[in-house]
Protein backbone atom coordinates (compact mmCIF):
# COMPACT_ATOMS: atom_id res chain seq x y z
CA UNK A 1 0.00 0.00 0.00
CA UNK A 2 2.78 2.51 -0.25
CA UNK A 3 1.88 3.63 -3.40
CA UNK A 4 -0.80 5.72 -4.59
CA UNK A 5 -2.41 5.75 -8.34
CA UNK A 6 -3.76 8.86 -9.85
CA UNK A 7 -5.82 8.31 -13.12
CA UNK A 8 -7.65 10.61 -15.20
CA UNK A 9 -10.39 10.06 -18.02
CA UNK A 10 -10.67 11.73 -21.32
CA UNK A 11 -14.23 10.35 -22.82
CA UNK A 12 -15.56 10.77 -26.34
CA UNK A 13 -19.50 11.17 -26.14
CA UNK A 14 -20.43 10.63 -30.02
CA UNK A 15 -23.27 13.68 -29.90
CA UNK A 16 -26.51 12.30 -31.29
CA UNK A 17 -27.61 14.71 -33.89
CA UNK A 18 -28.45 13.60 -37.17
CA UNK A 19 -25.96 15.49 -39.40
CA UNK A 20 -22.34 16.18 -38.45
CA UNK A 21 -20.83 19.53 -36.35
CA UNK A 22 -19.72 21.15 -39.70
CA UNK A 23 -21.65 19.22 -42.57
CA UNK A 24 -25.26 18.16 -43.71
CA UNK A 25 -23.43 14.81 -44.00
CA UNK A 26 -25.65 12.08 -41.99
CA UNK A 27 -24.09 10.60 -39.03
CA UNK A 28 -26.39 7.11 -38.92
CA UNK A 29 -24.15 4.43 -38.56
CA UNK A 30 -23.88 1.29 -40.64
CA UNK A 31 -23.61 2.52 -44.08
CA UNK A 32 -21.21 1.52 -46.85
CA UNK A 33 -17.83 2.74 -46.29
CA UNK A 34 -16.92 6.65 -48.02
CA UNK A 35 -20.74 7.13 -48.60
CA UNK A 36 -21.16 9.42 -45.79
CA UNK A 37 -18.30 12.08 -46.06
CA UNK A 38 -19.00 15.21 -47.99
CA UNK A 39 -16.64 17.49 -49.62
CA UNK A 40 -17.03 19.61 -46.11
CA UNK A 41 -15.94 16.56 -44.28
CA UNK A 42 -13.02 16.01 -46.65
CA UNK A 43 -11.78 20.21 -46.23
CA UNK A 44 -12.08 20.38 -50.29
CA UNK A 45 -10.61 23.48 -51.54
CA UNK A 46 -13.86 26.12 -51.84
CA UNK A 47 -15.69 24.66 -48.77
CA UNK A 48 -16.22 26.36 -45.36
CA UNK A 49 -17.69 24.59 -42.19
CA UNK A 50 -21.21 25.41 -40.34
CA UNK A 51 -21.51 24.90 -37.35
CA UNK A 52 -24.31 22.41 -36.10
CA UNK A 53 -26.72 24.02 -33.52
CA UNK A 54 -28.31 21.05 -32.24
CA UNK A 55 -24.63 20.01 -31.42
CA UNK A 56 -23.79 23.01 -29.27
CA UNK A 57 -27.28 22.67 -27.62
CA UNK A 58 -26.50 19.36 -26.63
CA UNK A 59 -23.03 20.10 -25.20
CA UNK A 60 -24.82 22.84 -23.19
CA UNK A 61 -26.90 20.35 -21.91
CA UNK A 62 -24.43 18.10 -20.91
CA UNK A 63 -22.50 21.22 -18.79
CA UNK A 64 -25.61 22.35 -17.19
CA UNK A 65 -26.71 18.92 -15.62
CA UNK A 66 -23.53 18.18 -14.17
CA UNK A 67 -23.51 22.20 -12.79
CA UNK A 68 -20.47 23.75 -14.73
CA UNK A 69 -19.38 26.86 -16.01
CA UNK A 70 -21.01 27.76 -19.56
CA UNK A 71 -18.51 29.87 -21.85
CA UNK A 72 -20.82 32.44 -23.20
CA UNK A 73 -17.86 32.55 -25.62
CA UNK A 74 -16.00 29.70 -27.25
CA UNK A 75 -13.17 29.21 -29.81
CA UNK A 76 -12.47 26.40 -32.25
CA UNK A 77 -9.07 25.88 -33.20
CA UNK A 78 -7.16 23.12 -35.72
CA UNK A 79 -5.35 20.42 -34.33
CA UNK A 80 -2.58 19.80 -36.79
CA UNK A 81 -1.68 15.82 -36.62
CA UNK A 82 -1.33 13.85 -39.98
CA UNK A 83 -2.65 10.30 -39.53
CA UNK A 84 -4.38 8.71 -42.95
CA UNK A 85 -8.24 8.70 -41.33
CA UNK A 86 -7.79 12.41 -40.76
CA UNK A 87 -7.97 13.93 -44.04
CA UNK A 88 -7.84 17.46 -43.87
CA UNK A 89 -4.45 17.14 -41.91
CA UNK A 90 -5.84 18.28 -39.14
CA UNK A 91 -9.04 18.27 -36.52
CA UNK A 92 -10.63 21.27 -35.37
CA UNK A 93 -11.48 21.01 -32.05
CA UNK A 94 -11.76 23.47 -28.88
CA UNK A 95 -8.83 24.25 -26.84
CA UNK A 96 -7.78 27.41 -24.84
CA UNK A 97 -11.70 28.28 -24.63
CA UNK A 98 -14.01 24.96 -24.19
CA UNK A 99 -17.58 25.51 -23.71
CA UNK A 100 -18.16 23.58 -20.77
CA UNK A 101 -15.73 24.26 -18.07
CA UNK A 102 -15.35 23.02 -13.97
CA UNK A 103 -17.90 20.43 -13.28
CA UNK A 104 -18.38 17.84 -11.33
CA UNK A 105 -19.80 14.07 -10.63
CA UNK A 106 -21.00 12.28 -7.55
CA UNK A 107 -20.21 8.67 -7.90
CA UNK A 108 -21.29 5.57 -5.58
CA UNK A 109 -18.86 3.44 -4.00
CA UNK A 110 -18.97 -0.11 -1.96
CA UNK A 111 -21.47 0.37 1.36
CA UNK A 112 -22.93 3.61 0.62
CA UNK A 113 -19.89 5.67 0.15
CA UNK A 114 -20.07 8.28 -2.34
CA UNK A 115 -17.33 10.78 -4.04
CA UNK A 116 -17.18 13.47 -5.81
CA UNK A 117 -15.09 14.00 -9.30
CA UNK A 118 -14.04 17.05 -11.19
CA UNK A 119 -15.06 17.72 -14.53
CA UNK A 120 -11.94 19.79 -15.77
CA UNK A 121 -13.68 20.76 -19.09
CA UNK A 122 -15.93 19.23 -22.02
CA UNK A 123 -15.21 20.83 -25.36
CA UNK A 124 -16.87 20.39 -29.12
CA UNK A 125 -14.97 18.30 -31.79
CA UNK A 126 -15.37 16.40 -34.72
CA UNK A 127 -14.35 12.57 -34.64
CA UNK A 128 -11.95 11.27 -37.78
CA UNK A 129 -12.82 8.51 -40.05
CA UNK A 130 -11.83 4.89 -39.18
CA UNK A 131 -8.59 2.59 -40.49
CA UNK A 132 -9.66 -0.67 -41.29
CA UNK A 133 -6.82 -3.60 -41.32
CA UNK A 134 -8.63 -6.48 -41.90
CA UNK A 135 -8.96 -8.32 -45.44
CA UNK A 136 -6.93 -5.78 -47.28
CA UNK A 137 -4.10 -8.46 -47.91
CA UNK A 138 -1.53 -6.30 -46.04
CA UNK A 139 -2.79 -3.00 -46.61
CA UNK A 140 -5.33 -0.64 -44.86
CA UNK A 141 -8.63 0.81 -45.79
CA UNK A 142 -9.95 3.71 -44.65
CA UNK A 143 -13.66 4.40 -43.97
CA UNK A 144 -14.21 8.41 -43.48
CA UNK A 145 -18.23 7.88 -42.86
CA UNK A 146 -17.36 8.88 -39.46
CA UNK A 147 -15.00 11.90 -40.28
CA UNK A 148 -16.91 15.11 -38.86
CA UNK A 149 -19.32 13.33 -36.77
CA UNK A 150 -19.57 15.79 -33.73
CA UNK A 151 -17.70 14.47 -30.54
CA UNK A 152 -18.09 15.74 -26.49
CA UNK A 153 -14.75 15.08 -25.30
CA UNK A 154 -15.25 15.44 -21.60
CA UNK A 155 -11.73 15.66 -19.53
CA UNK A 156 -11.78 14.93 -15.84
CA UNK A 157 -9.63 16.12 -13.18
CA UNK A 158 -7.03 13.42 -12.03
CA UNK A 159 -9.62 12.26 -8.99
CA UNK A 160 -9.44 8.89 -9.61
CA UNK A 161 -7.92 6.66 -7.11
CA UNK A 162 -8.04 2.93 -8.74
CA UNK A 163 -9.50 1.25 -11.94
CA UNK A 164 -12.94 0.52 -9.76
CA UNK A 165 -13.26 4.04 -9.28
CA UNK A 166 -12.60 4.95 -13.01
CA UNK A 167 -15.08 2.32 -13.72
CA UNK A 168 -17.74 3.47 -11.78
CA UNK A 169 -16.96 7.67 -12.96
CA UNK A 170 -17.20 6.09 -16.91
CA UNK A 171 -20.63 4.41 -15.88
CA UNK A 172 -22.09 7.46 -14.59
CA UNK A 173 -21.39 9.90 -16.73
CA UNK A 174 -22.59 6.84 -19.49
CA UNK A 175 -26.15 6.94 -17.91
CA UNK A 176 -25.62 10.45 -17.73
CA UNK A 177 -25.40 11.14 -21.54
CA UNK A 178 -27.83 8.57 -22.34
CA UNK A 179 -30.46 9.99 -19.55
CA UNK A 180 -29.99 13.33 -21.19
CA UNK A 181 -30.59 12.01 -24.47
CA UNK A 182 -27.34 13.75 -26.01
CA UNK A 183 -25.37 10.29 -27.04
CA UNK A 184 -26.65 6.60 -27.72
CA UNK A 185 -23.91 5.32 -25.29
CA UNK A 186 -23.27 2.62 -28.10
CA UNK A 187 -20.04 1.14 -26.87
CA UNK A 188 -19.64 -1.48 -29.59
CA UNK A 189 -20.17 1.16 -32.08
CA UNK A 190 -17.79 3.75 -30.90
CA UNK A 191 -20.55 6.44 -29.46
CA UNK A 192 -18.83 6.23 -26.24
CA UNK A 193 -15.51 5.81 -25.40
CA UNK A 194 -12.52 6.27 -23.36
CA UNK A 195 -8.56 7.28 -23.29
CA UNK A 196 -7.22 6.79 -19.62
CA UNK A 197 -4.27 8.73 -17.96
CA UNK A 198 -2.90 6.74 -15.54
CA UNK A 199 0.04 7.49 -13.20
CA UNK A 200 1.70 6.41 -9.78
CA UNK A 201 3.39 7.76 -6.97
CA UNK A 202 4.74 7.32 -3.34
CA UNK A 203 2.12 7.99 -0.82
CA UNK A 204 2.39 11.01 0.56
CA UNK A 205 4.64 12.61 -2.54
CA UNK A 206 1.72 15.61 -3.71
CA UNK A 207 4.38 15.41 -7.05
CA UNK A 208 2.40 13.28 -9.68
CA UNK A 209 3.92 10.70 -11.58
CA UNK A 210 4.63 10.65 -14.64
CA UNK A 211 1.77 9.30 -16.82
CA UNK A 212 0.62 6.74 -20.11
CA UNK A 213 -2.10 7.32 -21.75
CA UNK A 214 -3.91 4.28 -22.39
CA UNK A 215 -5.93 4.93 -25.52
CA UNK A 216 -9.58 3.90 -27.18
CA UNK A 217 -10.94 1.87 -24.54
CA UNK A 218 -14.54 1.16 -25.76
CA UNK A 219 -16.04 -1.48 -22.58
CA UNK A 220 -16.13 -1.15 -18.54
CA UNK A 221 -14.49 -4.24 -18.67
CA UNK A 222 -11.33 -3.22 -20.78
CA UNK A 223 -11.21 0.08 -18.68
CA UNK A 224 -10.61 -1.92 -15.55
CA UNK A 225 -8.15 -4.37 -16.80
CA UNK A 226 -5.92 -2.24 -18.52
CA UNK A 227 -5.71 0.58 -15.87
CA UNK A 228 -4.96 -2.56 -13.61
CA UNK A 229 -2.40 -3.71 -15.65
CA UNK A 230 -0.84 -0.26 -16.14
CA UNK A 231 -0.82 0.44 -12.52
CA UNK A 232 1.19 -3.11 -11.89
CA UNK A 233 3.62 -2.33 -14.98
CA UNK A 234 4.19 1.22 -13.79
CA UNK A 235 5.33 -0.23 -10.31
CA UNK A 236 6.99 -2.74 -11.28
CA UNK A 237 9.40 -0.67 -13.62
CA UNK A 238 9.88 2.36 -11.16
CA UNK A 239 10.85 -1.14 -8.54
CA UNK A 240 13.21 -2.19 -10.81
CA UNK A 241 15.35 1.36 -10.83
CA UNK A 242 13.22 2.37 -14.20
CA UNK A 243 11.42 5.54 -15.51
CA UNK A 244 7.91 5.74 -16.46
CA UNK A 245 7.65 7.54 -19.93
CA UNK A 246 5.38 9.57 -21.09
CA UNK A 247 3.49 7.81 -24.02
CA UNK A 248 0.31 6.56 -25.25
CA UNK A 249 0.04 2.87 -25.29
CA UNK A 250 -3.05 0.57 -26.49
CA UNK A 251 -4.68 -2.16 -24.55
CA UNK A 252 -4.46 -5.93 -26.12
CA UNK A 253 -7.46 -8.15 -24.54
CA UNK A 254 -6.27 -11.39 -26.04
CA UNK A 255 -3.19 -10.54 -23.82
CA UNK A 256 -4.38 -8.85 -20.97
CA UNK A 257 -1.91 -6.28 -21.66
CA UNK A 258 -0.90 -2.81 -22.63
CA UNK A 259 2.00 -2.01 -25.02
CA UNK A 260 3.56 0.95 -26.46
CA UNK A 261 2.16 2.67 -29.29
CA UNK A 262 3.67 6.40 -29.96
CA UNK A 263 5.32 9.08 -27.69
CA UNK A 264 3.00 11.03 -26.55
CA UNK A 265 2.35 14.17 -28.06
CA UNK A 266 2.32 17.74 -25.72
CA UNK A 267 -0.36 20.45 -26.89
CA UNK A 268 2.53 22.30 -28.99
CA UNK A 269 3.42 19.72 -31.05
CA UNK A 270 -0.53 19.88 -31.89
CA UNK A 271 0.31 23.66 -33.19
CA UNK A 272 -3.05 24.50 -32.00
CA UNK A 273 -4.49 27.98 -33.19
CA UNK A 274 -7.72 29.64 -34.01
CA UNK A 275 -9.62 28.25 -37.04
CA UNK A 276 -9.86 30.84 -39.20
CA UNK A 277 -13.34 29.60 -41.43
CA UNK A 278 -15.28 29.40 -37.90
CA UNK A 279 -16.56 32.65 -35.71
CA UNK A 280 -16.08 32.44 -31.99
CA UNK A 281 -19.22 31.22 -30.77
CA UNK A 282 -21.43 33.61 -28.45
CA UNK A 283 -24.05 31.86 -26.21
CA UNK A 284 -26.56 34.54 -25.23
CA UNK A 285 -28.61 34.26 -21.83
CA UNK A 286 -31.54 33.09 -23.60
CA UNK A 287 -30.17 30.48 -25.21
CA UNK A 288 -28.80 29.44 -21.64
CA UNK A 289 -32.12 29.54 -19.85
CA UNK A 290 -34.18 27.58 -22.58
CA UNK A 291 -31.49 24.84 -22.14
CA UNK A 292 -31.53 24.82 -18.26
CA UNK A 293 -35.28 24.66 -18.76
CA UNK A 294 -35.14 21.60 -21.05
CA UNK A 295 -33.29 19.48 -18.79
CA UNK A 296 -35.22 15.97 -17.52
CA UNK A 297 -35.38 15.19 -14.19
CA UNK A 298 -31.42 14.01 -13.33
CA UNK A 299 -30.74 9.92 -12.27
CA UNK A 300 -29.50 11.46 -8.87
CA UNK A 301 -32.60 13.72 -8.29
CA UNK A 302 -34.86 11.15 -9.22
CA UNK A 303 -33.34 8.42 -7.94
CA UNK A 304 -34.39 10.18 -4.35
CA UNK A 305 -38.02 10.60 -5.23
CA UNK A 306 -39.13 7.06 -5.95
CA UNK A 307 -37.21 6.35 -2.31
CA UNK A 308 -39.60 9.72 -0.94
CA UNK A 309 -42.18 9.21 -3.01
CA UNK A 310 -42.76 4.83 -3.57
CA UNK A 311 -40.76 4.24 -0.17
CA UNK A 312 -38.48 2.18 -1.94
CA UNK A 313 -35.03 1.15 -1.17
CA UNK A 314 -32.14 2.80 -2.13
CA UNK A 315 -30.88 -0.29 -4.42
CA UNK A 316 -34.86 -0.42 -5.70
CA UNK A 317 -34.27 3.29 -6.55
CA UNK A 318 -31.24 2.74 -8.27
CA UNK A 319 -32.08 -0.12 -10.34
CA UNK A 320 -35.31 1.82 -11.64
CA UNK A 321 -33.54 4.99 -12.81
CA UNK A 322 -30.80 3.56 -14.30
CA UNK A 323 -32.21 4.55 -17.91
CA UNK A 324 -35.06 6.97 -18.89
CA UNK A 325 -36.76 4.43 -20.48
CA UNK A 326 -36.82 1.87 -17.70
CA UNK A 327 -38.21 5.02 -15.02
CA UNK A 328 -40.56 5.43 -17.38
CA UNK A 329 -41.81 1.90 -18.14
CA UNK A 330 -41.80 1.71 -13.70
CA UNK A 331 -43.94 4.84 -13.21
CA UNK A 332 -46.60 4.30 -15.94
CA UNK A 333 -47.05 0.84 -14.72
CA UNK A 334 -47.46 2.16 -10.81
CA UNK A 335 -49.93 4.87 -12.46
CA UNK A 336 -51.85 2.02 -14.07
CA UNK A 337 -51.95 -0.09 -11.45
CA UNK A 338 -52.75 3.04 -9.05
CA UNK A 339 -50.25 2.42 -6.45
CA UNK A 340 -48.60 -1.18 -5.05
CA UNK A 341 -45.13 0.31 -6.19
CA UNK A 342 -43.02 -2.18 -4.50
CA UNK A 343 -44.93 -4.84 -6.25
CA UNK A 344 -44.60 -3.29 -9.70
CA UNK A 345 -40.84 -2.77 -8.58
CA UNK A 346 -40.84 -6.48 -8.37
CA UNK A 347 -41.79 -7.55 -11.24
CA UNK A 348 -40.13 -4.46 -13.29
CA UNK A 349 -37.20 -5.51 -12.01
CA UNK A 350 -37.58 -9.21 -11.88
CA UNK A 351 -39.26 -10.74 -14.62
CA UNK A 352 -39.33 -7.95 -17.36
CA UNK A 353 -35.63 -7.49 -16.74
CA UNK A 354 -35.11 -11.29 -17.29
CA UNK A 355 -37.57 -11.68 -20.42
CA UNK A 356 -35.64 -8.64 -21.83
CA UNK A 357 -31.83 -9.93 -21.18
CA UNK A 358 -32.82 -13.21 -22.37
CA UNK A 359 -33.54 -11.67 -26.09
CA UNK A 360 -31.34 -8.58 -25.90
CA UNK A 361 -33.99 -6.24 -25.96
CA UNK A 362 -34.49 -2.40 -24.77
CA UNK A 363 -37.46 -2.34 -22.52
CA UNK A 364 -38.58 0.14 -25.27
CA UNK A 365 -39.33 -2.89 -27.26
CA UNK A 366 -40.86 -4.74 -24.37
CA UNK A 367 -43.73 -7.12 -26.13
CA UNK A 368 -45.52 -6.21 -22.44
CA UNK A 369 -46.66 -2.69 -22.34
CA UNK A 370 -46.91 -0.81 -18.35
CA UNK A 371 -50.94 -1.22 -18.54
CA UNK A 372 -50.66 -5.01 -19.39
CA UNK A 373 -48.10 -5.48 -17.04
CA UNK A 374 -50.67 -3.27 -14.15
CA UNK A 375 -53.54 -5.35 -15.47
CA UNK A 376 -51.74 -8.85 -14.92
CA UNK A 377 -50.77 -7.54 -11.55
CA UNK A 378 -54.57 -6.34 -10.52
CA UNK A 379 -55.60 -10.29 -11.19
CA UNK A 380 -52.53 -11.25 -8.08
CA UNK A 381 -53.87 -8.20 -5.66
CA UNK A 382 -57.31 -9.61 -6.47
CA UNK A 383 -56.38 -13.06 -5.73
CA UNK A 384 -58.01 -14.32 -9.07
CA UNK A 385 -54.51 -15.69 -9.33
CA UNK A 386 -51.67 -16.51 -7.24
CA UNK A 387 -47.63 -14.66 -7.94
CA UNK A 388 -46.72 -18.31 -9.46
CA UNK A 389 -49.67 -18.40 -12.07
CA UNK A 390 -48.85 -14.95 -12.62
CA UNK A 391 -45.24 -15.77 -13.90
CA UNK A 392 -46.73 -18.43 -16.77
CA UNK A 393 -49.40 -15.57 -17.49
CA UNK A 394 -46.60 -13.03 -17.99
CA UNK A 395 -45.23 -15.60 -20.22
CA UNK A 396 -48.18 -16.01 -22.39
CA UNK A 397 -48.58 -11.95 -22.32
CA UNK A 398 -44.89 -12.06 -23.84
CA UNK A 399 -45.58 -14.26 -26.24
CA UNK A 400 -48.56 -12.11 -27.82
CA UNK A 401 -51.27 -14.46 -26.35
CA UNK A 402 -53.82 -12.26 -25.61
CA UNK A 403 -54.48 -9.87 -22.44
CA UNK A 404 -54.56 -11.16 -18.62
CA UNK A 405 -57.78 -12.04 -18.15
CA UNK A 406 -58.25 -13.83 -21.53
CA UNK A 407 -55.42 -16.03 -20.64
CA UNK A 408 -56.29 -16.74 -17.57
CA UNK A 409 -60.02 -17.70 -18.82
CA UNK A 410 -58.90 -19.98 -21.58
CA UNK A 411 -56.00 -21.95 -19.22
CA UNK A 412 -58.22 -22.53 -16.79
CA UNK A 413 -55.42 -20.60 -14.31
CA UNK A 414 -58.11 -18.58 -11.85
CA UNK A 415 -57.07 -19.28 -8.36
CA UNK A 416 -59.27 -21.80 -6.31
CA UNK A 417 -59.94 -19.66 -3.02
CA UNK A 418 -62.77 -21.85 -1.97
CA UNK A 419 -61.93 -22.98 1.65
CA UNK A 420 -64.00 -26.25 0.97
CA UNK A 421 -62.32 -26.93 -2.01
CA UNK A 422 -59.23 -26.55 -0.58
CA UNK A 423 -59.64 -28.68 2.64
CA UNK A 424 -60.74 -31.28 -0.17
CA UNK A 425 -57.12 -31.36 -1.62
CA UNK A 426 -55.35 -31.63 1.96
CA UNK A 427 -57.36 -34.51 3.12
CA UNK A 428 -56.61 -36.44 -0.07
CA UNK A 429 -52.47 -35.38 0.59
CA UNK A 430 -52.85 -36.41 4.21
CA UNK A 431 -54.03 -39.49 3.42
CA UNK A 432 -51.71 -40.34 0.59
CA UNK A 433 -48.46 -39.63 3.25
CA UNK A 434 -49.47 -41.34 6.48
CA UNK A 435 -45.54 -41.67 7.23
CA UNK A 436 -44.99 -38.10 6.82
CA UNK A 437 -47.73 -37.18 8.71
CA UNK A 438 -46.58 -39.33 11.29
CA UNK A 439 -43.21 -37.89 11.63
CA UNK A 440 -44.58 -34.59 11.64
CA UNK A 441 -46.56 -34.81 14.68
CA UNK A 442 -44.00 -36.16 16.42
CA UNK A 443 -41.99 -33.14 16.02
CA UNK A 444 -40.72 -33.12 12.77
CA UNK A 445 -41.56 -29.63 12.01
CA UNK A 446 -39.50 -29.39 8.53
CA UNK A 447 -42.35 -31.84 6.83
CA UNK A 448 -44.74 -28.93 6.88
CA UNK A 449 -43.03 -27.43 3.56
CA UNK A 450 -43.38 -31.34 2.21
CA UNK A 451 -47.03 -31.24 2.77
CA UNK A 452 -47.54 -27.81 1.25
CA UNK A 453 -45.64 -28.62 -1.31
CA UNK A 454 -47.68 -31.60 -2.28
CA UNK A 455 -51.29 -29.37 -1.85
CA UNK A 456 -49.29 -27.16 -4.48
CA UNK A 457 -48.55 -29.99 -6.96
CA UNK A 458 -52.02 -31.16 -6.72
CA UNK A 459 -54.29 -28.44 -6.84
CA UNK A 460 -51.51 -27.38 -9.96
CA UNK A 461 -50.70 -24.37 -8.00
CA UNK A 462 -54.28 -22.98 -8.53
CA UNK A 463 -54.62 -23.25 -4.61
CA UNK A 464 -54.08 -19.84 -2.50
CA UNK A 465 -50.78 -20.41 -1.04
CA UNK A 466 -51.75 -18.46 2.06
CA UNK A 467 -54.76 -20.11 2.73
CA UNK A 468 -53.43 -23.83 2.01
CA UNK A 469 -50.85 -22.85 5.04
CA UNK A 470 -53.16 -21.62 7.38
CA UNK A 471 -55.81 -24.41 6.73
CA UNK A 472 -52.57 -27.14 6.78
CA UNK A 473 -51.34 -26.07 9.87
CA UNK A 474 -55.03 -27.01 11.56
CA UNK A 475 -55.44 -29.88 9.59
CA UNK A 476 -51.52 -31.35 10.65
CA UNK A 477 -52.09 -30.73 14.46
CA UNK A 478 -54.74 -33.50 14.58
Amino acid sequence: MEWETVIGLEIHAQLATKSKIFSGASTAYGAEPNTQACTIDLGMPGVLPVLNREAVRMAAVFGLAIGAEIARRSVFARKNYFYPDLPKGYQISQYELPIVQKGQLTIDLDEGVSKVIGITRAHLEEDAGKSLHEDFQGLSGIDLNRAGTPLLEIVSEPDLRSAKEAVAYMKKLHQMVVYLGICDGNMQEGSFRCDANVSVRRKGDPKLGTRAEIKNLNSFRFVERAIEFEIERQIDLIEAGGKVVQETRLYDPDKGETRSMRGKEEANDYRYFPDPDLLPLVLDEEFIATTRASLPELPDTKKQRFISQYGLSSYDAGVLTTSRALSDYYEATVAALGGEPKLCANWVMGDLSAFLNKENREITASPVSPVQLAGLLRRIQDQTISGKIAKDVFEALWAGEGETDAIIEKRGLKQITDNSAIEKVIDDVIAANPEQLAQYRAGKDKLFAFFVGQVMKASKGKANPQQVNDLLAEKLKG
